[in-house]
């Protein structure tokens, strides 16, 4: 089925961008670890949504689509769906100033973005990246 195919590409993708998330991390670089963590959460849950056969629109934060369709979620996912959903809202509105800072008051993204909250960032994304990662390979082996 082409919508499993799609939600399997996706976590390699969510998995790939952590990894680009180490290295900026490594590198001391907040916003590209940021922005992503970002990418790599919205893949995930996009996977999520993917491979349940759930439509959603084509932008960044699907945060509400996850919401209304809590209870289709895998047992893993749905008693943390609302944190998930919290996040991907959160930082689908960090993605442009995570890469471009805040032009207009000339705010680079290193200003805005600081280290602390990365690392938090970062972890939160990796454990939901995996949580959704493991439900996904129970619910539908992938």
């Amino acid at each position: 089925m082409r919508s499993l195919e799609m939600a399997r590409d996706y976590l390699y993708r969510a998995r790939r961008c952590l990894r680009e998330a180490d290295l900026a991390l490594r590198d001391g670089d907040a916003p590209g670890v940021v922005r992503r963590s970002q990418e790599a959460l919205e893949l995930a849950a996009k996977a999520l949504l993917r491979a349940l056969g759930i439509e959603y629109p084509r932008v960044h934060d699907v945060s509400d689509v996850l919401l209304e369709q809590s209870d289709r979620m895998p047992e893993g996912v749905r008693g943390r769906v609302g944190e998930i959903a919290e996040l991907v809202s959160e930082l689908a509105a960090a993605r442009g100033p995570a890469f471009y800072g805040y032009e207009r008051e000339g705010v680079p993204p290193s200003e805005a973005f600081k280290m602390d909250y990365a690392l938090k960032v970062h972890r939160r994304v990796v454990e939901y990246v995996e949580l959704i990662q493991r439900a996904l390979s129970e619910h539908l082996g992938l």
